[in-house]
């Protein structure tokens, strides 16, 4: 007996799960471990309620191709242990279930499976499309969905928002030419702007595709079918291997599968055999470079922190292989992996709280893509993966973090950076107000709806969904929920941290139960399905942290978002550990800065994921790693240390250390604290402890001038107005500066862009700084101030902070010695 290699758990990989430190979520488990080899591996996993593993209490699962497996059984509530171990096997030979052929057995782990968890087992390979119909199509409608549909609309021509739908999204295709092939960029050299219109005319194809063969379906319309079928045979005639491949053009590459998946399923009985074989090699082989990117090369079953290949699972693999299951075989190979990561790993970029690491456009793009596919798998295979926790709560992280009104208001990269909260956004959280039934999530799809009327004229929306047929497809698959405007903040209790009182209101999964008639998953107790919201809300799983006073009105709206991630600067994250942003009344005051230009471009990758763009600190002018290199990007974290709130109070401590090992080796401590006082003013305290002396400058970004003056400098907006004030600062009075660059951006970039400008507050040199900043932010013209005194008499420094009602808070700060 071989035995079995068990390598260490990296920052980047997979982990060994569940042990004695998990809590579980939902039963059954999900159990995940390294590799024991790299190619052709094959597992049996054991689970038993004995440590020995005696033959009574003990189940033997086989055949398991990929290190990680969900049961399709739930547990009975109880201690459990668990272990597997690689079955020898050649490749080519068909897996065994003869025991004698593993390797010796892996540790043993210990579990814990409580009662009153959701239930969501994944049926097993060999039950799994035991109902799916080989008939066509099969995409979001069958034959029977067509037939009730088409009556609907014999009923009532604008059901489910078909005008709109018919008018704008298909008869424009009926006279558009058909879109050429995209040419190969100038020597194989990718430019940003072809590369754009390369997936642009990619995403055109599939509109023309897609609309025309639904709508020539359910209306049984032959000059729509004619027309659909002819740009289907178009788009499958072009060079698979060419400038729409994967290697080539990934976003072009997605674009293309969707198109030639909904064109066959939906067109499949008007094709010949020679047309049906010509669109589907076409198919397969697009999908195939996909599949085997994610599954060979990227490998997102042991490092699942690839943000394209896990989103292609649901634009590419669940489309495809849904169109041709029971044709090809591979398909369902494809297939069955994508269902088994989406029941195990997903979502790499958040957990329990529904986060989302790499900011509100990546869950938009994420969300957008899966809710899509999800639906597809509910409707053609059965399975809800809705009811898992995370989709549950995820709707939660737009609301907190990415709030309706805001601007320049959120972390991470955001092509609509500047602009107000992206439509998709909010249609991405109207789907989980139709899960949960959450009212608040209705609302702010209908705030944003109502802003923005113009969403189809800008390249981030046009060029990735169409909302007419987004809003179709959700209006017959869902039911309209009431909005609920966000009324009331609540507080936690005196004293009491935030991971204990939100377990006790939210987050015990025993509260979870299954709605009587809508097959939705609601809280009996949710603060927010009350129009309730947290007045500081933690998103544990990503470290980020948003306070929040009066979100139902813009006018008197002040949040302010805070972030020290266990993630730190990878994918589409940034070198921000412990940053913070400021929107008030209306708003940003502390911003996001800079501009989006293109991913990999110079404000891209100099600015926007450098620490010297974010309200935050530098040391001898150095900041967080934020390179290319993945290893040193997650490590590169910061994590949230504490949360608490009480009346009147909410307060965060992040540490960022860990952040700045590799240009500030001799940092020993970085930790940043933040005050929310009295619901309209800030107190940030920075610990800065160092090997050696150096000197910290304190940044600050907004998008205005703004006025400086001995230890203060103040922010004039259009509606809101802003005043920092460094009130204690261990080495004495810092140097304060400001300037308009974009510091190593390419002049040609950002030559007909606003500037913003950029704060610098710099210490003396020393080898422990106290830096203590008051922000009283005010709508315009108001006249406000908080007056503060100091008192310095023991080893600390004890800070009093009283506001225009005569209330009075203190912060205690350790001396620096």
């Amino acid at each position: 007996m071989k035995t079995l290699f068990e390598p260490h758990s990296g920052r980047l990989s997979v982990p060994y799960q569940p042990n004695e430190e998990t809590r579980l979520l939902e039963n059954p488990p999900r159990f995940t471990w390294m590799p024991g080899q790299l190619d052709n591996d094959c597992y049996v996993l054991q689970t038993s309620m004995s440590p020995s593993f005696e033959p009574g209490v003990t189940r033997t699962f086989t055949d398991i191709p990929y290190n990680l497996y969900t049961p399709d059984h739930v547990f009975a509530p109880g201690t459990y242990y668990w272990r597997y171990a690689l079955m020898n096997q050649s490749e080519g030979e068909a897996p065994t279930d003869d025991l004698r052929g593993r390797t010796s057995w892996s540790r043993i782990r210990r579990f814990e499976v409580p009662e009153g968890l959701p239930e969501t087992p994944l049926p097993g390979r060999a039950d799994r499309y035991l109902n799916t119909s080989a008939s066509h199509p099969r995409l979001w409608l069958d034959r029977s969905g067509i037939t009730a549909f088409r009556e609907r609309l014999q009923r009532e021509d604008d059901d489910c928002g078909w005008k709109a739908f018919y008018e704008k999204s298909v008869v424009p295709w009926l006279e558009k030419p058909l879109i050429p092939e995209p040419k190969p960029y100038p020597d194989h050299k990718r430019v940003a702007s072809l590369w754009r219109q390369m997936y642009m005319d990619c995403q055109e194809t599939l509109y023309a595709i897609r609309h025309l063969s639904v709508a020539g379906v359910i209306l049984q319309d032959d000059q729509i079918l004619a027309k659909a079928k002819q740009w289907l045979l178009h788009a499958a005639g072009w060079d698979q291997e060419g400038t729409t491949s994967r290697d080539y053009n990934d976003e072009a590459a997605f674009r293309m599968v969707g198109a030639l998946a909904w064109g066959y399923d939906w067109l499949h009985d008007m094709l010949s055999a020679e047309e049906i074989k010509l669109v589907r090699s076409a198919l397969l082989r697009r999908t195939e470079q996909v599949a085997y990117h994610v599954m060979e090369r990227s490998k997102i079953h042991h490092v699942p922190f690839d943000s394209h290949a896990v989103r292609s699972l649901s634009s590419v693999l669940v489309p495809a292989c849904i169109a041709m299951l029971h044709e090809e075989p591979k398909a369902q190979q494809w297939l069955d992996y994508t269902l088994e990561y989406y029941a195990c790993l997903y979502s790499p970029w958040g957990g329990e709280d529904g986060g989302w690491a790499e900011g509100p456009l990546y869950w938009t793009t994420g969300m957008a893509f899966v809710i899509d596919a999800l639906n597809l798998i509910r409707n053609y295979i059965s399975i809800d993966f809705y009811k898992r926790p995370f989709f549950a709560r995820t709707g939660d992280f737009p609301l907190y973090c990415s709030s309706p009104d805001t601007i320049r208001a959120s972390f991470g990269d955001q092509s609509y950076l500047g602009e107000p909260v992206s439509l998709k956004t909010a249609f991405n959280i109207r789907q989980f107000a139709g899960i949960t039934g959450n009212g608040l999530y209705q609302w702010y799809f209908e705030q944003v709806a109502k802003a923005d009327k113009d969403a189809d004229s800008k390249f981030y929306n046009y060029g990735w969904w169409d909302f007419r047929f987004d809003d179709m497809l959700y209006r017959h698959d869902y039911p309209q929920i009431e909005a609920l405007a966000p009324a009331i903040a609540v507080w936690e209790s005196e004293g009491e941290a935030i991971r204990q009182s939100e377990a006790e209101v939210i987050e015990e999964p025993e509260r979870w139960s299954k709605g009587n008639n809508s097959e939705k998953w609601t809280t009996e107790d949710s603060v927010s399905g009350t129009g309730t919201i947290r007045a500081v809300k933690w998103f544990r799983d990503i470290g980020w942290v948003a306070m929040h006073h009066r979100m139902d009105d813009p006018d008197e709206h002040i949040m302010l978002l805070a972030k020290s991630s266990p993630y730190g600067s990878i994918s589409h994250s940034h070198g921000d550990q412990n940053g913070f942003l400021l929107h008030a009344f209306g708003e940003p005051l502390a911003i996001e800065s800079g501009y989006y230009i293109a991913y990999g471009s110079t404000m891209h990758m100099n600015w926007r994921r450098q620490t010297r763009s974010t309200n935050n600190i530098l040391i001898d002018g150095h900041g967080q790693y934020a390179g290319k290199d993945k290893v040193r990007c997650i490590e590169a974290s910061g994590k949230v240390e504490e949360v608490q709130s009480s009346q009147g109070v909410g307060y965060a401590r992040m540490n960022a250390t860990d952040a700045y090992f590799e240009h500030v080796p001799y940092l020993e401590r970085y930790v940043r604290e933040i005050y929310f006082y009295n619901e309209s003013y800030f107190v940030i305290v920075d610990t800065v402890d160092l090997a050696k002396p150096a000197r910290v400058e304190w940044l600050f970004h907004t998008l205005h001038r703004m006025k400086l003056s001995g230890q203060t400098f103040r922010v004039a907006g259009i509606k809101a107005e802003m005043e920092g004030r460094f009130v204690y600062s261990s080495s004495g009075d810092l140097t304060l500066s400001q300037h308009n660059q974009f510091t190593g951006v390419d002049p040609e970039e950002i030559k007909e862009l606003d500037p913003q400008w950029h704060l610098h507050a710099e210490t003396n040199l020393a080898r422990s700084h106290r830096i203590v900043t008051l922000l009283v932010p005010m709508k315009k013209d108001e006249n406000k101030y908080v007056s503060y005194f100091l008192d310095d008499q023991d080893h600390g420094v004890l800070l009093y902070f009283t506001n225009g009602d005569g209330k009075t808070r203190s912060v205690e700060v350790p001396k620096a010695y």
